[in-house]
């Protein structure tokens, strides 16, 4: 059975997340009121799983994070309510080395929590499989083999569930803006949240990063990320540049925005060279996608086992046939920059 430790402020909200996952079959080992309690009591029970408030007073639950992470590495779950304050958090959180977020329905002291009930055990049961200290870090290797002479007008797909935000970010600082990509990013994530990961890849790359908007049209230098609650389809493509639509058609794997969809879009619409990247992940999203990106005659990697937080979505891609090459999560950039270069 899986052992959590629930940490909240709220004793209101410590009491619904406990009897929510008990429920579910999960044994509340302990609960704490803040961050710095949960760090001993980490310690102390060593839960299999964390699930962690935001905003506590004391020591708040990127603080918690750090600490954890330093001293007794466990998987978190953060429980982020719906606000851009709480969005830029959970993601800093994550960058510490939480493994994943689940939006609090109805802010901080939600009521509506146990209408997901469902979700929030599945969430963190996925959650408490992860390995909490990979892909945290990453720092990428690039290639200088061939010089920067790259193929015209290529596209780079980039799929990714629990734990991938991490990676994600990485793997684009470090892409050579010369490579001129069209670059396609779908993690899973809330709603909510996506529009202030695009804002982080933003930032830390050469790339101009946004969340995908219906309609939305980029070329070279350019990037999406698709929108939480959205399937993002290439729905055309000439003269070197992309356009996306978003729809809320059904969940494919039982999430949306699904990778599949938007690479076998690519596939189908794309005829200027494609490179398709899946990475850590729980489930099966991304397989069916990644054969549709090689059979269109595009290169295809997904993150190796050692790296990956959760090997689901790798390595049922891996097990299609269809991948090129498995590789740790810091050799990604290289090899993605490698397989666009010109044959000398």
């Amino acid at each position: 059975m899986t052992r959590a430790l629930v940490v909240d402020d709220s004793h209101f909200m410590r009491t619904v997340i406990s009897d929510i996952l008990e429920t579910g079959g999960i044994d509340v080992v302990d609960t704490a009121s803040n961050g710095a309690k949960a760090v001993d009591k980490v310690a102390d029970v060593d839960p299999d799983v964390v699930t962690m408030d935001v905003e506590m007073p004391e020591m708040n639950g990127i603080e918690a994070v750090e600490a954890i992470m330093d001293d007794h590495p466990v998987p978190i779950l953060m429980l982020s309510a719906l606000t851009t304050e709480d969005a830029d958090a959970t993601l800093e959180a994550m960058e510490k080395g939480a493994v994943d977020t689940f939006a609090k329905p109805g802010g901080t002291i939600s009521t509506e929590l146990s209408g997901h009930s469902e979700e929030l055990v599945a969430a963190v049961e996925d959650v408490a499989a992860a390995d909490p200290t990979a892909g945290h870090d990453v720092q990428q290797t690039t290639s200088t083999a061939g010089g920067d002479d790259f193929v015209d007008d290529p596209t780079l797909l980039v799929g990714a569930s629990t734990g991938g935000p991490n990676v994600v970010e990485s793997i684009l600082a470090s892409l050579p803006r010369e490579a001129d990509f069209r670059i396609l990013v779908v993690q899973h994530m809330p709603d909510q949240f996506t529009s202030r990961f695009a804002k982080r890849l933003d930032e830390s790359s050469d790339y101009d990063i946004k969340e995908a908007a219906d309609g939305a049209r980029i070329g070279g230098g350019e990037g999406l990320v698709a929108r939480g609650d959205y399937h993002m389809r290439v729905s055309g493509y000439s003269n070197g540049r992309l356009r996306v639509r978003l729809d809320q058609s059904e969940r494919r794997h039982s999430v949306r925005p699904a990778i599949d969809v938007t690479m076998e879009s690519a596939a189908e619409r794309v005829t200027d060279p494609t490179v398709a990247a899946v990475l850590t992940g729980m489930g099966t999203d991304g397989a069916a996608g990644v054969r549709a990106i090689k059979d269109a005659g595009g290169h295809t990697f997904a993150q190796d086992e050692e790296t990956s937080a959760v090997f689901g979505i790798p390595e049922r891609a891996i097990e299609t046939g269809c991948v090129d090459e498995v590789l740790p999560a810091e050799r990604l950039t290289e090899a993605i920059t490698d397989s666009i270069r010109r044959s000398t």
